[in-house]
């Protein structure tokens, strides 16, 4: 499905601009980080890589009922998408964290989005230490960073159909904690590790970095529109009282100046 159906046709149609891709390794183990701006990077970026890459994926897209959900579970089995139950935060990210290793024990790619979601506004977020670094360290594979470009503009959150546009993908240098191996479980190694990923990963795509998650990101953004959704509603209600104080007021007016007359 990757080789013949959706790679040629992707080459064809969006001609993405792959960078670096001698950084990837012919054969052997290697976790490749990326950002997350769009739904559709889990398509260009697999797609555009000769080996398998494997992604964590929700479940649900994988038991959807329905015509549209058993065609949405072959396509991510297709693109070497894993699905993992994510019903609670904690056993979710140890299952993640499993399945990682198994991919790379196998000898396999695995792929990881460290800020843990899609961008709400094309910047770069601090990365969530709890997947990529323990991974990284419990299987001492190299990580490759890389940088997923204009694919928000491709296909922004909420749009089904993408613009044709020509995105890139910009690989950078396999980095190398093997001096870390064995203390996964250090906190304060897991965020340098994770840190040093976010800032390869910011010099090879021009973001601007926010050291905040992007999933508190989403939700400030979440506050500010409900109440500013809150502050319209007051304002035209102001609006509306005071309106009717005028019309009252002018009302008042008309009567007087009738009574008078």
């Amino acid at each position: 499905m990757k080789y013949l159906l959706l790679g040629p046709w992707l080459r064809l149609i969006f001609r993405p601009d792959v960078q670096g891709r001698e950084f990837l390794p012919e054969s052997g183990a290697a976790i490749i980080a990326s950002n997350h701006l769009s739904f559709s990077d889990s398509i260009f970026m697999p797609l555009m890589v000769k080996r398998r890459v494997t992604f964590i994926a929700k479940a649900e897209y994988f038991t959807t009922p329905g015509i549209k959900g058993k065609l949405t579970a072959a396509f991510f089995k297709g693109v070497g998408q894993l699905p993992v139950d994510r019903s609670g935060a904690r056993g979710a990210g140890e299952a993640a964290i499993k399945s990682g290793v198994d991919v790379l024990a196998s000898g396999e790619l695995f792929g990881i989005y460290p800020e843990g979601t899609r961008s709400p506004d094309g910047r770069l977020y601090r990365g969530k230490p709890g997947g990529l670094a323990r991974v990284a360290l419990a299987s001492g594979a190299p990580v490759i960073p890389v940088a997923m470009i204009d694919t928000e503009k491709i296909q922004p959150p909420g749009k089904v159909m993408p613009k044709l546009m020509r995105p890139g993908i910009r690989i950078g240098k396999p980095l190398d904690f093997s001096r870390y191996q064995g203390m996964e479980h250090d906190r304060f190694v897991l965020r340098a590790v994770t840190d040093e990923v976010m800032y390869e990963i910011m010099k090879l795509s021009g973001q601007e970095y926010v050291d905040i998650y992007a999933t508190a990101a989403k939700r400030q953004i979440a506050e500010a529109a409900k109440a500013g959704k809150q502050a319209h509603k007051e304002a035209e209600k102001e609006a509306e009282q005071a309106l009717k104080q005028v019309e009252k007021a002018a009302g008042e007016a008309a009567e007087k100046e009738r009574a008078g007359s």
